[in-house]
């Protein structure tokens, strides 16, 4: 990975370029909206963004409520996959998420989305369920994956 990318709380400056790789990476996008409210009105809601010169190339949010994490969303620009940066976005919001006090972590993830879910099991998540028909624009069922922070 480049040693430049560096990783920090999301802004709401970031939006635009937020919302472009939300263009580029999902077929049933979040709204400006959605990540404004987020960044400034869910106490709960931490993002934070990978950043390489200048230009925001991912981002991952959580939501710790209490002692439980959720990954709410990842993406990282398609140019810039493969290049271990949502490995270092991942491993920030699990650090993130402990120093808050998080001891579980929780996500959902596409069943046919394998480079994901490996990804997740480095990290000691294991299968939890699957939620029945969860992404709407294709009705893909989602696997809940779960690991213990402590």
């Amino acid at each position: 990975m480049n040693k430049d990318v560096q990783i920090r709380l999301m802004e709401i400056d970031d939006l635009d370029d937020v919302m472009e790789l939300e263009f580029k990476c999902f077929t049933t996008p979040w709204s400006r909206e959605a990540f404004f409210n987020e960044i400034t009105k869910n106490q709960f809601a931490y993002y934070l963004v990978a950043e390489q010169d200048g230009k925001v190339i991912g981002y991952c949010g959580l939501w710790v409520i209490s002692d439980d994490a959720h990954i709410t969303n990842i993406a990282i620009h398609p140019s810039e996959r493969r290049k271990g940066i949502g490995d270092y976005l991942f491993r920030g919001a699990m650090d993130m998420a402990k120093t808050l006090g998080a001891v579980k972590m929780s996500l959902e993830v596409r069943v046919s989305n394998e480079p994901a879910q490996s990804l997740y099991r480095k990290y000691g998540f294991q299968k939890g369920g699957i939620r029945k028909n969860y992404y709407t624009d294709n009705q893909e069922d989602a696997l809940v994956m779960w690991v213990g922070l402590t």
